[in-house]
Parts: C-alpha cells; sequence; structure tokens
C-alpha cells in the first residue's frame, strides 16, 4: 500500500469548489450528542453532502443535531433498530450514491478526526492515485505516542491481521475510521455483504483487495477524549483473528486459484504439503523414539527435517510474491462509465 505525501490543502480546496468532484461526508452517530455538531461545524464549505446517521443513538444525537444546526447539506438518518458503526456508514454509503457523490468520505462524530484533514484526504482519489484513502496515526511518531498504551497494543496486533486479510501490506492502522472512497469503487462492492460492526474497516479493505483497489495511506493526528473508548480490544481480539483468517482464506482462494493459478499457487500448495508431512511425519517418530527409548537414525531425523526447511522455504517464496503483488494502480478509472462525445459525419 502507497502512502502520499497530500496536495496542499488550498489547491485541492479550489478544485472541490469549482465543482470538479461532488464530495459527501457520511458521519455514524452513536453516543456522541455533545460532539457532532462541532464536527458538522467544522466541515468546510467545498463539501457539497453531508449525511449524518443516528444508528437508534439513546442520546439522539441526530435529533440534537437538527435542533441546532441550519446547514442545507445535511441531511440526517435514523435507524430504528442499532445496526452498529458498519451499519450505519453503509445507509450513508447507500444515500450518497444514490444523489450522485463521487468521493464519498467516512468521518467519525466523535471529534477525534480534523475535518479540515478532508482534502488531504480526497485529493489522492482526485488525481486518479488512489481508490481508498485512510488516515494513519502512526504515521508520526510523536503522535503515535498520544495514542493510548491498550490501543496502541490492539492496533499492532489487528494491522498484522489485516495485512494477511487484505494483501495490503504496507497498511497500518486498519480500525481507523477516517476514510474515503471512489464511488466507481463503492458502487462494486457488496454492501449487503460488509461486516456491520467494528469489524467494517477491515472488511472493506477485504472487499476492496478481491478489486484489486489501491489503497493509500494519510497521515493524521488523532485527538483523544476523556471518554472511554467504547472498542475493547480484548473482547474482539478473538473474534477479529477469527474473522480476519476467513478472509485470508477466501482472499488466497479468489486470487490464486479462481481468478489466477500461478508459480505462488504451486509454491503454496507444495509448501503446505511439504511443511504438513514434515511436522506430522517427525511429531510421530519423536513419540515412538520417546517410548521405545530408541534413539532415531539419522535418516529418519533427515526425513522429517528436510521437508520442513523446503516447506518454509517455499512458503516464504510464495509471501514474497504476494507482497510484491500488492495494487499500485487505481482501478476506478476501468470502472467509470466513459463520456462519448457524438460526431456528426459528413456525407460524401
Amino acid at each position: 500500500m502507497l502512502a502520499i505525501s497530500p496536495l496542499r490543502r488550498t489547491d485541492v480546496t479550489d478544485r472541490l469548489a469549482a465543482g470538479a468532484f461532488r464530495v459527501a461526508v457520511v458521519i455514524p452517530c452513536y453516543r456522541v450528542r455533545e460532539q457532532v455538531a462541532d464536527v458538522v461545524d467544522a466541515i468546510g464549505p467545498e463539501i457539497d453532502l453531508i449525511y449524518v446517521v443516528d444508528d437508534a443513538c439513546p442520546e439522539h444525537s441526530g435529533e440534537h443535531l437538527l435542533a441546532r444546526c441550519a446547514d442545507p447539506r445535511v441531511q440526517v438518518l435514523v435507524h430504528e433498530a442499532n445496526q452498529g458503526v458498519g451499519g450505519a456508514v453503509i445507509t450513508g454509503y447507500r444515500q450518497a450514491l444514490a444523489d450522485g457523490a463521487e468521493i464519498v468520505v467516512k468521518l467519525d462524530g466523535d471529534g477525534q478526526m480534523a475535518p479540515a484533514l478532508i482534502p488531504r484526504l480526497v485529493a489522492p482519489i482526485m488525481e486518479g492515485r488512489a481508490d481508498y484513502t485512510k488516515g494513519n496515526r502512526f504515521w508520526n511518531l510523536e503522535d503515535a505516542g498520544t495514542m493510548p498504551p491498550a490501543r496502541m497494543a490492539g492496533n499492532i496486533a489487528l494491522s498484522f491481521l489485516t495485512k494477511l486479510s487484505s494483501g495490503y501490506w504496507g497498511v497500518f492502522d486498519p480500525t481507523n475510521g477516517f476514510t474515503a472512497i471512489h464511488a466507481a469503487v463503492l458502487r462494486e462492492l457488496p454492501l449487503n455483504k460488509i461486516a456491520r460492526r467494528y469489524f467494517f474497516e477491515s472488511d472493506m479493505l477485504f472487499r476492496i483487495g478481491i478489486l484489486r483497489g489501491l489503497v493509500v495511506d494519510v497521515p493524521m493526528t488523532a485527538v483523544y477524549h476523556d471518554a472511554p473508548s467504547s472498542l475493547r480490544i480484548g473482547r474482539v481480539l478473538l473474534p477479529f483473528f477469527a474473522r480476519n483468517m476467513f478472509n485470508t482464506a477466501k482472499r488466497i482462494l479468489y486470487r490464486y486459484f479462481l481468478r489466477d493459478f500461478s508459480i505462488a499457487s504451486i509454491q503454496l500448495l507444495a509448501g503446505l504439503a511439504l511443511l504438513s508431512f514434515g511436522t506430522v511425519f517427525g511429531i510421530r517418530e519423536w513419540s515412538i523414539s520417546t517410548e521405545s527409548g530408541v534413539v532415531a537414525s539419522t535418516g529418519t531425523v533427515m526425513l522429517a527435517a528436510l521437508p520442513v526447511i523446503l516447506g518454509v522455504q517455499l512458503l516464504l517464496s510464495f509471501l514474497s510474491f504476494d507482497v510484491a503483488g500488492t495494487p499500485a494502480r487505481a482501478v476506478h478509472p476501468l470502472l467509470e462509465t466513459p463520456r462519448f462525445t457524438a460526431v456528426t459525419r459528413r456525407k460524401p
């Protein structure tokens, strides 16, 4: 995954203000009554549409916002039942597509993300250098130091799992909710299948990876308030591990066996077979040797060790191929419907 330095904010803002792109912002709301109005007020005039999705918030965040916000760009969408952050964002995504948005930004309503960074986030998409951009709170080590230790440890663990499941080996901070996506790519995603709750961001990366979209990390600084996060790392780590492993298996199946079959596919199959055989055979012979008291012969040891060594080497080669195969070109230009100009031909 690439990390691209943003254009100057004034350049991007000028292009947005000129109507070069129709940009929408989706804000999922749950227990953010005291913060969401300030977040909306901070969104610049270059943004065309703002969707605030009240996810059955017990504080009635959407109703509270409407009572004090006169911004004509704001539309409040209300869920009768809580669907999770992913469900709220997907509702906003669907409405943004229906209203003709070309780029859709997801911004949390708790005030941890500065709306002033939206032009920086959308710049790579505007220039055709990305299909999906996301914030990275670890870009600046001093900023990363402000992150609570539990979140830091959880993000490191989740980042590695997301690398496996998405194929974006340069991605970091996978649970970061500050994202932007091109509408042409968003239309191709199976929105009805994407995870509705905290796994949403990781599942989005997996789905975009299946499309071979280009993902770009954008440096950002988060602001942490005194209010505790509703995301409990200890509670979600095991479910995240299971879902990431499932997505990893699906990604490998899709890419290396259904869409294509290459030398990397053979390396993976041979590596797993040799490693499995060597491990099972070695454990079996070790058990027999332990029970009988007879030391295994050199040939037996080599018969167990050699497949393990070869298997590990083949799997490392496969991993190297997978890392090198990270998408490097945006796909949204291929997904957009071209506009043709009719040409009137003169009769000879």
